[in-house]
């Protein structure tokens, strides 16, 4: 649709020249949000912590299928989820997207949220991957994993994430910056599943080892290790296969951590959605939601974005380890909200860039 794209290109140029986030900018584009429709259309305002590219296709379909726009605003979550705060129940937004549970949590605890009780969604998202009230929903899950270069690293010489703080790594480790959403909920659990000691001293010895080798973007990470500038890198799940679909000869192969026993099992998130409390449009919400749970938008997922989809009825795609072959942490995703501030303080003693 005209509208959906323009506004969607104009956010996108803004971005890339970093504009200020002035009032008078966001108010700017709140305003093109409320531009008036051809008469009869239906519209949903989405703020969504998840790049376009990856969540704007499934958006389309569901358009092509409902007739209801989409005016879609991308950002990060945290700025999201804080712009929610101010606007309160001026917003413009009716649904929030973001690729972490403890975001949404986040947005629960603040009152933001409002719940989703429809057997649409209760008969195919399992309840570890819903708000107890049902406020937000999983869509996809994706897992912190390790990925290595074949010509480098032997199959077996690394099991387990506490194995990269390992001094025999250092200067072959390439992680996330110290901002990553990825990477804070991925501490987040391990200071849950082995406490904060083991888990500082982790966090030291991996800040050793990567040394310069901090990424701001995961798929950087990924094109780090398959060109053989480090051995290992911890990236989500998806980046790998990504990379793999467009270079499938690239040298590139993948562990999903602590699985031996006694071990924690691999870090798991999920991308995931919410109807915002104040929207008026909350029966086109719902009809959003039945479409990203069901089984079209959840091949989508699958199929573009190579997560794994949260609807049982839906395969992965084959190319990914078989989701019944691995073990994910016993960690409630619920818990991340309240385990955020404290992982940011531990990250910033430790001296993570």
């Amino acid at each position: 649709m005209w509208y959906d794209s323009w506004y969607s290109a104009v956010w996108r140029r803004l971005r890339s020249h970093r504009v200020a986030w002035c009032p008078l900018v966001l108010g700017w584009l709140v305003g093109i949000a409320s531009w008036p429709l051809p008469a009869g259309a239906e519209q949903l305002t989405i703020y969504s912590g998840r790049a376009e590219r990856l969540i704007k296709p499934v958006l389309d379909a569901f358009t092509q299928q409902s007739g209801i726009h989409i005016a879609l605003l991308s950002s990060g979550t945290t700025e999201l989820i804080n712009r929610l705060k101010a606007e309160g129940d001026r917003s413009p937004a009716d649904i929030l997207i973001t690729n972490d549970a403890g975001s949404l949590e986040l947005a629960r605890a603040a009152g933001l949220l409002r719940p989703v009780n429809i057997e649409e969604v209760t008969h195919v998202i399992p309840s570890q991957f819903r708000a107890p009230d049902n406020s937000w929903i999983g869509l996809s899950g994706r897992f912190w994993i390790i990925v290595y270069n074949t010509t480098v690293v032997q199959p077996g010489q690394v099991t387990s994430l506490f194995d990269l703080a390992d001094p025999r790594w250092k200067g072959k480790i390439a992680i996330p910056n110290a901002g990553s959403e990825y990477l804070q909920a991925g501490v987040s659990v391990l200071r849950a599943g082995v406490g904060d000691e083991r888990t500082k001293q982790f966090l030291i010895g991996l800040r050793d080892n990567a040394g310069t080798q901090v990424y701001q973007k995961s798929s950087q990470i990924v094109e780090a290790v398959a060109k053989g500038q480090v051995a290992i890198g911890i990236v989500n799940h998806y980046y790998v296969y990504r990379h793999l679909a467009a270079q499938p000869s690239a040298p590139l192969a993948i562990v999903m951590p602590d699985q031996h026993e006694g071990g924690l099992g691999a870090i798991m998130n999920v991308a995931g959605v919410a109807v915002l409390k104040h929207t008026p449009h909350f029966d086109q919400a719902v009809q959003l939601i039945k479409f990203l749970v069901g089984e079209t938008g959840q091949k989508m997922f699958a199929d573009l974005d190579k997560e794994y989809p949260l609807n049982p009825n839906v395969k992965a795609d084959s190319a990914l380890v078989d989701r019944r072959s691995f073990r994910p942490a016993a960690i409630p995703l619920t818990k991340l909200a309240e385990l955020r501030e404290p992982t940011l303080q531990l990250i910033e003693q430790v001296g993570l860039r």
